[in-house]
């Protein structure tokens, strides 16, 4: 029986040989991952085909988020794809590694037990640990009055019902490093705002200057709702006398914080001999903070600024590599390095959502799906084969109005449309995925207003902007809608973390048509309601966290279209990545092969 190869499949490296050509014919590898291992081998004069392999899967695993290749794992997390094909023997694998040139000085690889590293991420790994180990290794930071301390924890976090809060900003005032994880709604910015009153509060008792605070997150979206919740609670929870003392301050996106470089991606303005100068640094959805940012990071941060790190380790990690506040969450408490305060009671959510939630972080399958069968109008379960006309009365109402807004000119009517409902999906393309769907609703638009929509840019299109302009001032995230202006012209209205901008659409590269949206770029951002699209159970995207981040964008109500095998599969398969950060933290140091 012969095999036929297509010499058009761009996932083929037609000129690979042995284990490569194996595992790249059986779709484990593809062209790229081949290609790197076939460089660095032949660079370096490797022969052995076993240390190529490794090498092609260590390119595979960081392309598919995790920092480093467990070979002692890799056979299980590669599935039945590798059922059928010949692995090295592990012992002999791990031997050959070993003595591989690919690990001598200067190494592009590093072996760490069974661990198998880049270079970049072994080293970024390394730091990230030791600056934790440096900042736990400190003195505690001076409470000025432990007296004023306890009152100002009572006043602002009065009530049994603040006592998580209460006890989590306590504990953050009392050290240098905190991670302060919670679910949506479990008050993770009302602990923000009381902690940054606390601390305002001491700096005044101690007859400091006011402390300087950095409000950070990865994405401009994320910033902007960071700054206006805590702007909020400030207005409703803090005195005017706290308020007085915390002054004025701005969220940015980390890269906007750090200081970016016409020269790098990488590397920023501040660094570990040009410090950030500020005293508070809070940074919201920690958990899209990849490996390479957090090592930017706090090489950045002074050693006697104090660092929150907020997010919910139960949603997706980090498009890039790592997935560190996973790690730390773990890492920082077992290791002995500090304290996590984690929030566990939400406020924001109606029971019926807050309890699919739950459900679904449990992993509890028949409670999730009698939840989304309970026939409540908060949580609503489509099973029809053929959803596309329940899709479209739900759908199509916003889209519509967006529309109406925008050929009227009310941009602030048209964003207020764009953030009422949210089409998300697990891919970008396919029958489930944004690409169809998009297409699909502006074909629904076209039908109701026999208007087919020949230009890109027409009247009421909603974006999403996917890379930052820092000409523009628009950031990855930021969202708009196309208005027409009275004199029939057409602008690019965007809600940015700098306020409201527009722009011609001409000026505008790197967007997308946000009629559905990736549930990955949905992170960092909230709709009134929700439309969840699982993809069949033989989607490798499919999974508990995909499915928790998805629902949770919801603030009144989330529809799930899908099917029980789907949703089953989602709850039992994890989006484990393969990393060391972890077990850094949590034992003591110990040198790898080839390490200087």
């Amino acid at each position: 029986m012969t095999t036929t190869v297509d010499e058009f499949d761009s996932s083929l490296a037609l000129t690979a040989t042995g284990m490569l050509r194996e595992f790249n014919q059986a779709g484990v590898l593809v062209a790229a991952d081949v290609h790197v291992a076939t460089r660095l081998t032949t660079m370096l004069g490797e022969s052995d085909e076993s240390v190529a392999l490794a090498c092609a899967l260590v390119v595979r695993a960081v392309r598919a988020g995790s920092v480093c290749l467990d070979l002692t794992e890799v056979r299980d997390e590669v599935g039945e794809d590798g059922d059928d094909l010949t692995w090295p023997d592990p012992e002999e694998w791990l031997a050959a590694i070993a003595s591989s040139p690919l690990l001598a000085v200067p190494q592009p690889l590093r072996l760490e037990g069974s661990r198998l590293y880049f270079d970049r991420y072994w080293r970024e790994e390394e730091q990230v640990e030791l600056d934790l180990r440096r900042r736990s290794g400190q003195a505690s930071p001076v409470i000025a009055d432990e007296d004023a301390l306890r009152a100002g924890l009572n006043r602002l976090f009065s009530g049994t019902s603040y006592d998580e809060q209460r006890t989590a900003a306590e504990t953050a005032a009392r050290q240098w490093t905190t991670v302060l994880t919670g679910g949506p709604g479990t008050g993770k910015t009302t602990t923000v705002a009381g902690l940054l009153a606390l601390l305002a509060e001491q700096a005044e008792v101690a007859g400091e200057r006011r402390p300087w605070i950095a409000l950070t997150a990865p994405t401009g979206k994320a910033a902007a709702r960071l700054e206006e919740a805590v702007r909020d609670e400030m207005s409703h929870r803090l005195s005017e006398q706290d308020t007085e003392r915390l002054g004025d301050f701005h969220a940015r996106t980390l890269h906007m914080l750090l200081g970016r470089r016409p020269d790098s991606s990488t590397r920023f303005r501040h660094h570990r001999d040009n410090r950030l100068p500020h005293d508070i640094v809070v940074v919201d959805e920690t958990s899209m903070v990849s490996l390479t940012m957090m090592a930017r990071l706090l090489e950045a941060v002074r050693p006697d600024a104090r660092l929150v790190l907020v997010g919910d380790p139960d949603q997706l990690a980090s498009i890039e590599a790592g997935a560190v506040l996973a790690d730390l969450v773990d890492g920082l408490v077992a290791g002995g390095h500090g304290k996590a305060a984690e929030l566990r009671t939400s406020h924001r959510f109606g029971s019926e959502i807050g309890d699919l939630a739950l459900a679904v972080r449990e992993d509890r399958p028949d409670d999730v799906l009698d939840l989304l069968r309970s026939g409540n109008d908060r949580v609503t379960f489509v099973e029809d084969d053929d959803p596309r006309e329940t899709l479209r009365s739900a759908l199509l109402p916003d889209a519509l109005a967006i529309r109406a807004a925008a050929e009227a000119g009310d941009a602030d009517a048209a964003l207020r449309a764009l953030e009422r409902h949210r089409l998300l999906c697990a891919h970008r393309d396919g029958p489930w995925g944004v690409t169809h769907w998009n297409r699909t609703v502006e074909r629904w638009i076209t039908e109701e207003t026999e208007d087919p929509l020949w230009d890109t840019w027409y009247v009421g299109r909603p974006v999403l902007v996917t890379a930052n302009d820092y000409g523009l001032g628009i950031y990855n995230g930021d969202v708009g809608v196309t208005v027409r202006r009275p004199d029939g012209s057409l602008r690019v209205c965007i809600d940015s973390s700098r306020g409201r901008l527009d722009f011609s659409p001409g000026r505008l590269g790197n967007v997308e048509t946000l009629h559905a949206m990736t549930i990955h770029k949905a992170q960092g951002s909230q709709a009134t309601e929700v439309t969840v699209l699982l993809p069949t159970e033989d989607s490798r995207l499919l999974t508990r966290e995909l499915f928790y981040t998805a629902i949770t964008r919801a603030q009144d109500r989330v529809r799930v279209v899908g099917t029980e095998p789907a949703v089953r599969f989602a709850l039992q398969r994890r989006a484990l990545r393969a990393t060391g950060l972890r077990q850094r933290l949590t034992t003591s140091r110990t040198c790898s092969t080839g390490s200087p």
